[in-house]
């Protein structure tokens, strides 16, 4: 006799909810965009030429000012990577992304994988409010939903 073994998910339901709450919250006041993308590998050997790829495949550039940014999880090989439309990154200052990617590093050691993401989706928010605050009603340019690779 055999047992299947059941694999916890990457994220239970409660931490996806609360990361797509995170997301809108941050995305509230500003015209920047942040979406997230979770895969158990990554295909190519560097995590960021995936997010570039991926960031292109959701067509994030295509926001009025060029502002998304893109969180990218391969959660299986312990990687992701963190890319940001021209706009945004021709305004944060050039150390952010190793910053936010050392406190995900951190988070994600201790195996608290919500908890980071949601700590750098803040980060982000910071970012497009201060350099791209939005007045009046919010125009949602891309969709808000956590997209689940393979």
């Amino acid at each position: 006799m055999f047992f299947l073994r059941t694999h916890k998910p990457f994220l239970s339901a409660e931490e996806t909810e609360q990361i797509l709450a995170c997301i809108r919250a941050n995305e509230h006041s500003t015209s920047g965009e942040i979406r997230l993308f979770i895969e158990s590998k990554c295909p190519y050997m560097n995590p960021l030429d995936r997010v570039r790829e991926l960031f292109h495949k959701l067509k994030m550039y295509e926001t009025t000012d060029r502002n998304g940014i893109l969180i990218y999880i391969a959660y299986k090989d312990k990687d992701f990577a963190l890319f940001g439309d021209k706009s945004i990154c021709d305004k944060i200052e050039a150390n952010f992304w190793q910053v936010e990617s050392k406190q995900l590093a951190s988070y994600f050691s201790r195996q608290d994988y919500a908890n980071g993401i949601l700590a750098c989706i803040q980060q982000v928010g910071k970012q497009l409010n201060h350099f791209f605050p939005w007045e009046g009603a919010k125009k949602n340019e891309l969709p808000d939903e956590i997209v689940f690779g393979k």
